[in-house]
């Protein structure tokens, strides 16, 4: 059963084979819905099966909508026992900065419309103007505050929803696992999202394929490359409108809802890949840019250069696939081969 809805569209891992493999740890499963690589340089090649379990189950019961029990699962269900934990604190307080960045382009308390457009943990609804405008009352994220670790909402019906957050999260808690364990060479992937640290066994950094984006196309081994990136230290992760959808009555809906109109985004921008110091942060605003859209979205890097955000975008220019990359990133990518 999914435990959460991963937002974006798988990569296409390009690690190539290493001459002596030896110390070289390859871990790789199923999680929160999705699929997990792991990759790590390890003297002793020890393998954390157990801890990596471990810690997808604690997050699962902290930020899982799918999770009856889960911390965020009792709030939207008005649970007023329910009291946040390390991972709930540090995700809503995160939601929180990137809400108030973009001026509401990303916001957690969008859950109710999600739900309604069928993207979410309820059946879909009927969805009229109607409907939309009256969810949107529940859409605002000032009206959830934390106060200590206790969870108070304004409106009983306000819901949350960390899906365009939390596998960003769950890369970043996996990651300072790995190095609480004395690991230093490591990528770790998490239903797309990425973190890379140091370098691969033969000196090398790692290197990330980023999909093109193309509905029609439904295998990972399939999808052809639009660049390659090359990594280390760094976070990834890519948004894009096109790998989950449904049609009805001849149009497409896509799962990005925009909190601000409360209906799938519309616009130009066919996908946003951000590269940032953790992953959490690459994961929320690469959602948010597709909110945004190009234009709306370079204003914001332009004004926001602080932030260290990296992009590269890929746009639907009068039918043609156009690209654009900030400075820093055309310095990581790659052709192609």
């Amino acid at each position: 059963m999914r435990l959460l809805i991963i937002t974006v569209f798988s990569f296409t891992f390009l690690i190539q084979c290493q001459q002596d493999d030896s110390q070289t740890i390859k871990l790789a499963g199923e999680a929160q819905g999705t699929t997990y690589h792991i990759t790590y340089l390890s003297k002793e090649r020890k393998k954390y099966h157990q801890g990596i379990d471990s810690i997808f189950k604690s997050i699962d019961s902290s930020l899982s909508t799918y999770v009856p029990a889960s911390i965020i699962s009792r709030f939207n269900k008005n649970d007023t026992h329910v009291a946040a934990d390390k991972y709930f604190i540090d995700v809503f307080n995160k939601s929180v900065e990137i809400s108030e960045k973009t001026g509401g382009f990303f916001d957690a308390t969008v859950a109710p419309v999600v739900n309604a457009w069928g993207f979410g943990f309820t059946k879909k609804a009927n969805v009229d103007s109607t409907l939309i405008d009256s969810l949107l009352q529940l859409v605002d994220y000032k009206m959830v505050k934390l106060e200590g670790n206790k969870i108070i909402k304004k409106k009983p019906n306000v819901m949350l929803d960390f899906n365009s957050i939390a596998p960003g999260y769950t890369v970043d808690v996996l990651a300072t696992y790995l190095e609480s364990k004395g690991i230093s060479n490591y990528l770790i992937e998490l239903g797309g999202e990425v973190i890379a640290k140091g370098k691969k066994q033969n000196n090398e950094y790692w290197k990330i394929g980023i999909d093109q984006p193309n509905e029609n196309i439904t295998e990972i081994d399939e999808r052809p490359l639009q660049t390659i990136i090359a990594l280390s230290d760094k976070a990834l992760a890519t948004s894009g409108n096109y790998r989950r959808y449904y049609e009805e009555n001849g149009k497409k809906f896509s799962h990005i809802i925009n909190p601000r109109t409360g209906y799938p985004a519309k616009n130009n921008l066919l996908s946003a890949t951000v590269i940032a110091g953790d992953c959490m942060t690459a994961d929320a605003y690469a959602t948010a840019f597709m909110m945004m859209g190009l234009e709306k979205s370079k204003e914001f890097l332009s004004a926001n250069k602080q932030l260290g955000l990296e992009v590269f975008f890929v746009y639907d220019e009068n039918g043609s696939w156009k690209t654009y990359a900030s400075d820093r990133m055309r310095n990581w990518m790659h052709d192609v081969p």
